[in-house]
């Protein structure tokens, strides 16, 4: 009896030791990467007082760091020779009785893993805000344990219960539809106390915000998309975190944050927003401190990526979710705020691990030479090598709208986009940059055009042949609208019509849908699967002619296809002189016309019977 009380004790004492351990980040790694070294976030109550060491002989510990805060360790191993399994991380200190161990694995990689494809100009990309797409679990609506509880789809700055699973279930729409990847805005935990639904705000990198789901339903998310070609782009975020992220209540390090002194003697430092700093020789460095180092708004703590910790932590966290859910792409938020030396070294060790991977990052700048900084090999003089493989085109998104928007002069209309697209000089590879009609934070394309369908559609039709990647926000092609108060961003992100149980209107399957929401839908979906084969526009020559008499015609010509784009801004019937376009090879070849299937013979004249866009192809396909 005596020696089975010492036992419950001894137990007893292991388990109460053991709950020092509060995380242990990143929670799991692989062996077989092409950096095997692995910095370990170890967190728990007072842990810095215990010597850590490892069971495993072919794991070297390389350094353990402490900190200010005796609440973290930080411990660097060498994995160069461990093999796949779990060990112990001991933790010991003087007297026995203190002494316990933590089981850590590491997982085989997977073979392919290295070799993962990222998106690139033959995909378009479907943008969804989780909460807003579609209910596909209930349960999971309201979490009592955090801080946002209430559910209100009439708010506009609530949250309305989409989640992972509400995706899942649509992706064969999604699919249907033509579209090759989705990039959902953060799952992430976003435990704030006020419009959460957007996830920019995590509270905590390594776990899926419960309203969303769990970690299960995303990698189930991936492996459903992947197994139906569908590329699955993660959303992340390197400058900031939420003022409710754990790490805001026990701070690791002095400098953890920028401005943390500030904050914690209650003034919040905000960014002055002015990103041209990151290029401009003349810039003073206070303003590219307060540029780089002020918070983004004062519920966002801006992450100091020069401490070489939380850098090593950040990487390793973008790696992890690439491993664990096999992904497609990274689309990283508001690109020049970070540390521009630190999101070089961030994207540089991502493709060291995965050559073939892709990443967007986004400039919201309409200055194409802004956007064209980011991307890899742009060769500025200064000498800054970003390792990025794509930026978003907000110079050519603008272009667009503008063209479609202003009256024919020489200097407006049409002409905005013939001038854009030949600022294509200005960028390393247009090809790998990313075009879009609106995304998540800003005015719907179909406000933006005034609600004018054949704009709109003027619009898809051009950006989606560009040589860019591209991508079309969720309601797009149902032509969801902001217009009752644009540039509201919860109205601009609206509920996706049939993604909740009891919708009078449903576009996954057409019902209640208004006529011009059908066409729109039907047109998006016809460009979108001839798209989808399309070598030509997928990397095909392009050769454009600068608009005459409110009409711009492009071309993309790769082998036998030839793809043809006119728009076409006259109301009243018009006949377009096709002997101008000579060179490109068109004459006495059969052409048809993607959208209305009708076919004719390229010769002298077309006639154009009324405004909109047009989409021919010489390459027919049954």
């Amino acid at each position: 009896m005596k020696n089975l009380f010492f036992l419950i004790l001894l137990t007893l004492g292991s388990s109460l030791y053991a709950q020092k351990i509060d995380r242990i980040e990143p929670p799991n790694w692989w062996v077989g990467m092409e950096n095997n070294q692995l910095e370990l976030l170890i967190y728990g109550k007072d842990i810095s007082q215990f010597t850590p060491s490892v069971d495993n002989n072919n794991i070297k510990i390389l350094d353990i760091k402490k900190t200010e805060n005796s609440n973290y360790l930080f411990l660097n191993l060498d994995l160069s020779n461990a093999a796949s399994g779990k060990f112990n991380i001991n933790f010991s200190k003087k007297g026995k009785r203190n002494n316990f161990s933590v089981a850590y694995e590491l997982k085989e990689r997977n073979k392919d893993s290295k070799l993962r494809e990222g998106f690139n100009s033959s995909d378009v990309i479907y943008l969804i805000t989780p909460d807003r797409f579609a209910n596909g679990d209930s349960t999971n609506d309201i979490v009592k344990t955090m801080n946002e509880k209430i559910i209100d789809r009439k708010d506009d700055y609530g949250r309305h219960g989409g989640d992972i699973r509400g995706i899942t279930n649509h992706l064969e729409y999604i699919d249907e539809m033509g579209f090759t990847a989705i990039w959902p805005t953060p799952v992430l935990t976003n435990d704030m106390k006020e419009s959460s639904y957007h996830g920019y705000a995590m509270t905590d990198l390594y776990q899926v915000d419960p309203r969303f789901g769990t970690l299960e339903d995303y990698k189930d998310l991936a492996k459903s998309a992947k197994n139906r070609g569908i590329k699955l782009i993660m959303d992340q975020v390197e400058n900031h975190i939420g003022i409710e992220h754990w790490w805001m209540k026990d701070l690791p390090t002095s400098n953890w944050v920028n401005y943390q002194k500030e904050y914690l003697e209650g003034n919040i430092v905000i960014t002055n927003h002015r990103r041209t700093t990151n290029q401009d020789s003349y810039a003073s460095e206070v303003d590219k401190k307060l540029m780089s180092e002020g918070w983004f708004v004062s519920g966002m703590p801006d992450l100091n990526q020069r401490n070489p910790l939380l850098a090593k932590y950040l990487i390793q966290n973008s790696i992890w979710w690439i491993e664990t859910l096999d992904l497609g792409g990274i689309r990283q938020d508001t690109y020049p705020y970070p540390d521009k030396e630190f999101m070089s070294e961030w994207a540089g060790a991502i493709m060291a691990e995965y050559p073939k991977f892709s990443i967007v990052g986004e400039e919201w700048s309409t200055n194409p030479l802004l956007v064209g900084y980011w991307q890899k090999d742009a060769g500025y003089k200064d000498g800054y090598h970003s390792n990025l493989t794509s930026t978003m085109d907000f110079p050519m998104q603008k272009a667009i709208v503008d063209a479609l928007n202003e009256d024919e002069t020489w200097g407006t209309g049409l002409v905005k986009i013939y001038e854009g697209l030949a600022n294509d000089f200005s960028y390393s590879d247009p090809k790998n940059i990313m075009i879009f009609p609106d995304n998540h934070d800003m005015s719907r394309i179909y406000t933006q055009l005034g609600e004018d369908v054949t704009k709109t559609k003027m619009a898809l039709g051009y950006l989606l042949t560009l040589p860019r990647i591209s991508q079309i926000y969720y309601g797009t092609e149902v032509l969801i609208s902001d217009a009752a108060k644009p540039g509201d961003h919860g109205l601009i992100r609206t509920d996706f019509p049939g993604g909740w149980e009891g919708d009078k209107v449903n576009a996954f399957t057409g019902e209640g849908l208004a006529k011009n929401q059908v066409e729109m839908q039907s047109f998006l979906k016809n460009v979108l699967n001839y798209r989808k084969n399309s070598e030509a526009i997928h990397s095909g020559k392009t050769i454009h002619f600068a608009p005459e008499n409110g009409v711009y015609v492009l071309f993309r010509i790769k082998n036998d296809e030839i793809v043809t784009v006119i728009l076409n801004k006259n109301e009243q019937p018009i006949s377009l002189n096709l002997n101008r376009f000579e060179e490109v090879g068109l004459t006495g070849k059969s052409v048809k016309n993607i959208i209305s299937n009708e076919t004719f013979t390229w010769e002298n004249s077309l006639k154009l019977n009324k405004k909109g866009v047009v989409i021919l192809t010489t390459k027919f396909r049954e």
